[in-house]
């Protein structure tokens, strides 16, 4: 789980749309900001740990439960068919109902970070158990 949340993470490297409107929406030295340009960034590590702890760690784990006799490409529908159904859950609870239809670039920007890093975790969890299935194998 631990390399999903930190492919999460790295996808932030490219920031997504809403802090780049956010950022060039006042100078720095302007009385009138709200918040300092800072704040992006620890909303930024929130909004990626929110993430990861209400949407990817549950989807991971239940996707893998529900695919663990089936192909990889399988599983990793069962994991995004989740994830989709808890980030828009999420974005429900967090913005409300009426902003949820209006934000959907939002669940979409979540969405396809998402999507890199799960595939990486559902990627891991095949490979170390085909691994541990031929060590039983060998023994």
């Amino acid at each position: 789980m631990h390399l999903s949340g930190a492919l999460l993470l790295l996808t932030f490297l490219v920031p997504p749309v809403w802090v780049l409107d956010a950022y060039g929406a006042a100078p720095a030295n302007d009385p009138s900001a709200d918040v300092p340009p800072f704040m992006l960034l620890v909303a930024v590590v929130f909004g990626c740990v929110s993430f990861h702890v209400a949407v990817q760690i549950p989807s991971g784990l239940l996707g893998t439960w529900l695919g663990r006799n089936r192909t990889a490409s399988i599983t990793y529908a069962l994991v995004l068919a989740v994830a989709g159904v808890l980030t828009a859950v999420l974005l429900w609870g967090v913005l409300g109902a009426r902003l949820v239809a209006q934000n959907l670039l939002l669940w979409a920007d979540f969405m396809a970070r998402g999507s890199l890093a799960m595939a990486a975790y559902v990627w891991l969890s095949r490979r170390l158990r085909t691994r541990s299935v031929q060590r039983s194998v060998a023994r």
